[in-house]
Parts: structure tokens; C-alpha cells; sequence
């Protein structure tokens, strides 16, 4: 029998590969290693692999090379019954004929547990997410967020060691979809489980986990913290892909220690730090977080010129679309600290930026 090392991760896929026609890899070499208790989201765009990763790891797909381990085990032959996982799905899959309590009691019945286990553990899940009141009722019975609810208490009512969730909140309405978010991270955090989340929602990425994993093109571009992630994009796909970024591009002038000196064509010119840039010639895409732009400040050492092509007033701050150097989808967003109003559209404005602010990527 296979043990598991004290510093081995309880989830790893090694070497992992799938193809579904044996020619093109939707995952190319997947190497993942997600910690006990950890929250980890696959995030990326439609036919990324994350959820190709997600399903090899539930046991509905197989992996085409590579192995896929589980508490040290591999898992590759245990068919998805035997592997003790709890799923949670974007259509919440309730059996439609069952009440809310037989849905729940179902995963146990067919495990064994004896009757009044089940009861007193279908109890405890429902209270868990607040629909204790709601046993007796069919799924039809529910509201979509109510039957969202009833989906992830049965995947967690047989007290599983890993849940994986599916675009679990894409079906609801905004207001519902980020109160489900808090909610699905409380749960996390009360019972220490193990979620592998895939979804497609940046924002969604980053309320919830521990780390995300960035994908594109069956690769990984960027396993980081949340916080990493957004403040430390290592490539253009995941600068462009996580929060709102302003991109100019220009060709690499000079390189000093981990600073790079970058001729912005429009003619303008930028430090920055060298992320993924290359050497002296070689192109590169800056990239500037648009509340890291400031507005006629003449200490920060990167300025230029732009021209105010909109302003939209968003309550803790003005939108502003400006043409900077050729681009004239340049966001800044200003702080509303009540002297806004100094900028009107047509305004020819100095912004300017930090040189910690400002990346030097690869040429998306």
C-alpha cells in the first residue's frame, strides 16, 4: 500500500497529458501539486484544459499519459465511485424526483451508513448552508441559488477529504453569485477541506482561493496567490487576462540590474521592470494597472502626455478613457477625492507612472 509523505501534496497531477483525438494535447505535461486543505482554482478562458484537468482528476476523463495522485495514491484505474470525491456542478445534478433530504441522503445510503448517521449528518449539512427549513421539498421547489445550496451540502455531507467544483455559480444572477462565493469560502474554511474550483471569472478566482492556477493553451501560465497574480503578472496572457491592464508596446532599449529602459513606439519611452522583456532589441508589452496612474503628479519618473476621450463616474472613482500614445483605450481610473471634476473630456492632461508600477512582458 502506498503511504503518503508528510511533504508530499495531497493532490498531484505528474506528467499529466490528454488528447482526445491523439494528435493535439488539450493539457500539455501538466505538473500540479495542491496542498490538504488547500483552495485551488483552475482558471482560464473556454478549451483552456481546466476543466479537461478537473474531470481527469474526478475520473469521467482519462488521462492520455501521466499519472494522477491522490493522498500519494495514484488514481488513474479507481473508477469516479471509489475515489471518495465530492462534485459540484454548474446544473447542481438533483435527482428532480427526490426530496432535498433523500438527495442528501443519497451519496450515504449507497456508502452504508447506517440510518441514523444519515440523519443526524443530512441535518448538519443542510444547517451548513443555511436550509434546514427546506428538507421536504423537491429541486423544483427551489430557486436556482437555493438549489445551488442544496448541490454543494450533498457533496459535502459524506465528509469527503477533496471537493471539486465545476462553474458551480455561472447559472446565477451577480448579486447571488458573489453572496455563494462568501459563503462557498466560509464553508472551506470551517471544515478544512480540499476544493479544486474551475471557472472562467477572474474576479471569482480571486475572492475565493488560496492559489490559482492561470491557464491557456493546456499550459499553466501562473500558479500564484491571488494577490501575486494580480500585482505580478509574469506573462501579457495572464496581465491581460486577470483585472484591467493598459498595455503599450515598444522595444527594449537598455537593461540595468532588473530594471529595463523600453522605447515606447508613439514615441514615448518608459522604465520598467524586466519581467519576461528579452535583451536590448528586443520588443516587449508594458504593463500598467490603471489605478497605478496618476494624474498630473510630476515626481513619478515615467510621464507623458494624453487626451480625455471619456469620463464615467463609478462612485469611489472616475473611469477615464484616454488616447495616450497612439492607444486610445488607455484607462485611468482617479480616485473620487472630491477634486475629480478638475478633468473634462478634450482635456490634455500629464499622467505618469512608477517604475515598480509599470512590467516589461513579452510581445503578446
Amino acid at each position: 500500500m502506498t503511504t503518503q509523505r508528510d511533504d508530499a501534496p495531497f493532490v498531484a497531477f505528474e506528467r499529466v497529458q490528454k488528447s482526445y483525438d491523439g494528435e493535439t494535447l488539450v493539457v500539455k505535461d501538466l505538473n500540479l501539486g495542491i496542498a490538504k486543505g488547500e483552495f485551488l482554482t483552475m482558471l482560464g478562458p473556454s478549451g483552456s484544459g481546466k476543466t479537461t484537468c478537473l474531470m481527469m482528476l474526478a475520473g469521467f476523463e482519462t488521462a492520455t499519459h501521466g499519472e494522477i495522485k491522490l493522498g500519494g495514491r495514484p488514481i488513474n484505474n479507481i473508477p469516479p465511485h471509489r475515489r471518495g470525491i465530492g462534485m459540484v456542478f454548474q446544473n447542481y445534478a438533483l435527482f428532480p424526483h427526490m426530496t432535498v433530504n433523500e438527495n442528501l441522503a443519497f451519496p450515504l445510503e449507497v456508502r452504508k451508513v447506517p440510518r441514523p448517521e444519515v440523519e443526524r449528518k443530512v441535518k448538519r449539512a443542510l444547517d451548513m448552508v443555511q436550509m434546514g427549513a427546506f428538507g421536504g421539498r423537491r429541486p423544483a421547489q427551489l430557486s436556482g441559488g437555493q438549489q445551488q445550496r442544496i448541490a454543494v451540502a450533498r457533496a459535502l455531507v459524506f465528509d469527503p477529504e477533496l471537493v471539486l467544483m465545476d462553474e458551480p455559480l455561472g447559472a446565477l444572477d451577480k448579486q447571488l453569485r458573489e453572496q455563494m462565493q462568501y459563503e462557498i469560502k466560509h464553508i472551506h474554511e470551517n471544515l478544512g477541506v480540499t476544493v479544486v474550483y474551475v471557472t472562467h471569472d477572474q474576479s471569482e478566482a480571486l475572492t475565493m482561493s488560496d492559489r490559482v492556477a492561470v491557464f491557456n493553451n493546456g499550459v499553466i501560465q501562473q500558479l500564484s496567490t491571488p494577490d501575486d497574480l494580480y500585482e505580478r503578472p509574469m506573462n501579457s496572457f495572464v496581465a491581460q487576462f486577470i483585472g484591467e491592464n493598459n498595455r503599450l508596446r515598444g522595444t527594449v532599449a537598455a537593461v540595468e540590474g532588473d530594471e529595463a529602459f523600453v522605447r515606447v513606439d508613439g514615441g514615448g519611452e518608459s522604465r520598467a521592470l524586466a519581467i519576461a522583456c528579452g535583451g536590448v532589441g528586443s520588443l516587449t508589452e508594458l504593463s500598467i494597472r490603471p489605478e497605478r496612474v496618476v494624474v498630473g503628479d510630476e515626481s513619478v519618473p515615467n510621464r507623458t502626455e494624453g487626451r480625455v476621450e471619456e469620463l464615467i463616474y463609478l462612485g469611489d472613482h472616475i473611469r477615464c478613457r484616454m488616447s495616450v500614445l497612439g492607444h486610445d483605450d488607455f484607462i485611468v481610473k482617479v480616485p473620487n477625492d472630491g477634486a475629480h471634476g478638475a478633468l473634462r473630456k478634450g482635456d490634455h492632461a500629464v499622467i505618469g507612472w512608477r517604475t515598480e508600477d509599470c512590467r516589461a512582458l513579452d510581445a503578446a
